[in-house]
């Protein structure tokens, strides 16, 4: 026969669990609709989706340098996101650690001056 009392924590923990995430998502909407702030407007409502309509024709004209301003963000959002860690241990890694990240550094930024000089980061 099992011992079914070695899931009692496991099970302790999943109700917490229900019980929080319960809470966070209940407990606003209650207490906005108790405070009178829950007042819904057609403007509220719609759906908001990078500047845009959320419902027309999906052959319409879309502007590319919305995808070329993000693809640059997340280019050099990976930059920070490489940086921080390589901070944290460069100490113990040494010199190579240090001369592989300087010319990381100087790779990114090559390409932000290429990406400057093309013009792709400017909006009109």
């Amino acid at each position: 026969m099992v011992d079914l009392s070695h899931y009692l924590p496991i099970l302790l923990f999943l109700g917490v669990a229900i019980a929080l995430s319960s809470t966070f998502v209940f407990l606003p909407m209650a207490v906005s609709r108790l405070t009178g702030s829950h007042k819904p407007t057609p403007e509220k409502l719609s759906e908001y989706e990078c500047g845009f309509p959320a419902f027309e024709d999906p052959r319409s004209q879309f502007d590319v340098r919305f995808y070329l301003i993000a693809i640059l963000f997340i280019i050099f959002d990976l930059e920070a996101a490489f940086l921080y860690p390589w901070a944290v241990s460069v100490f113990t890694l040494g010199w190579t650690a240090w001369i592989s990240m300087m010319i990381f550094i100087g790779e990114l930024a090559l390409g932000l001056v290429y990406a400057w000089k093309k013009g792709a980061l400017d909006w009109e």
